[in-house]
């Protein structure tokens, strides 16, 4: 029976279509339709280029988000100051957190008195907008950075727990086991007194210190006090992550596509990053993606009771810490640096939502 070219065309375009369509492409599409995940995505992708442009769009870049003035201490947001009581900002001497201070011409010129404080003025006369603008930074980098460092050991941990089972995986789990034992916030609040203490001690001490304690010192200081929270919050948060990926690969492993691969001689590392990884990585990503508010809260609680980075380095729990007292008379100071941290948290849990109804499977069932 003879076929036309018109229907070798049609059939070409529908073969071509279903090459085109993939698990991630209709995922991707499912993700779409969840306004609330796109809001709340777009949300995220704003903040992300706030906190990395935040020398451009922080309104005191001139003079620095350390920069204080005692004169307008806790002034009201969205205030215009008197002009005539200009005051040479270069007449008060500001010591950056990295290096020393020199005012450009244009910083001299500038002065805060006359400034529109957007959010006002905490009780040191430091612009809160630039202060919650630089904190994103440590909030979004302890979440990206942690759930990176739990997601890397995680899935390595898991994969090879359960691919190679018996006795391995018996021993992997039973480390697993022992170290769920551990209260994990005082886990972390015992690391970060640890290492404060290392820090004044190296400080007193200076070179009597090993090469590499000075160089972890140095770049915790030069990251405002962020390595030791990386460390302390990937130090045992992809526990739960191991524990996953073991359920994922122990119920695909014995499935038929991984018995093919064996038949066909294919090598462990192949089964496991070719085979296995695609399919557990969805419920891995969806896990990591709802345990970031997790680790943001943290780090707000740390920097809350004083364990957080280091002063000058704005973050949103020390912001708290430093204006709860006085929220009462000022409140400017605690609800901008709060409603920054409660609409990330909520931002993150609404697109971790649309992310796990896209990547699930029985979508191509509805």
């Amino acid at each position: 029976m003879a076929v036309s070219a018109e229907q070798m065309s049609r059939d070409d375009l529908v073969i071509l279509q279903r090459k085109v369509r993939t698990p991630w492409r209709d995922a991707w599409r499912q993700l779409l339709k969840n306004k609330m995940s796109v809001a709340s995505g777009i949300f995220i992708l704003l903040l992300i280029l706030v906190a990395i442009f935040a020398d451009y769009v922080n309104p005191f870049r001139l003079e620095g988000y350390w920069a204080t003035l005692a004169a307008e201490n806790n002034t009201p947001f969205a205030k215009q100051l008197d002009q005539s009581k200009r005051v040479d900002a270069a007449q008060y001497p500001r010591v950056p957190p990295m290096g020393v201070y020199k005012p450009t011409e244009e910083a001299r010129a500038s002065s805060y008195a006359g400034f529109r404080y957007i959010c006002g003025a905490d009780g040191l006369g430091r612009d809160v907008l630039s202060r919650v603008i630089y904190g994103a930074r440590v909030s979004l980098s302890v979440a990206f950075v942690g759930a990176a460092v739990s997601f890397t050991i995680g899935m390595i941990y898991g994969l090879i727990s359960a691919f190679f089972g018996g006795q391995v995986d018996n021993i992997m789990m039973r480390i697993v086991d022992i170290l769920y034992g551990y209260p994990l916030l005082i886990f972390v609040i015992l690391l970060q007194v640890y290492f404060k203490a290392l820090t004044i001690e190296y400080e007193k001490k200076g070179a009597e210190a090993s090469a590499l304690l000075r160089w972890l010192l140095d770049t915790n200081r030069r990251l405002g006090g962020m390595l030791f929270i990386f460390i302390a919050l990937g130090a045992l948060n992809w526990l739960g992550m191991a524990r996953l990926v073991r359920g994922q690969v122990l119920s695909y492993k014995e499935k038929e596509f991984i018995e093919a691969a064996r038949c066909v001689g294919a090598s462990n590392s192949r089964i496991l990053f070719v085979h296995l990884l695609p399919n557990v990585l969805g419920p891995c990503i969806v896990s990591e993606t709802m345990a970031i508010p997790g680790y943001i809260f943290t780090e707000a609680f740390l920097s809350f009771i004083g364990l957080g980075v280091n002063a000058p380095t704005p973050s949103w729990g020390i912001m708290l810490s430093d204006a709860y007292q006085g929220m009462r008379s000022y409140w400017w100071p605690v609800f901008f640096p709060a409603i920054a941290l409660c609409l990330t948290v909520l931002a993150f849990n609404f697109f971790g939502d649309g992310l796990r109804d896209a990547l699930d499977p029985r979508i191509y069932e509805r």
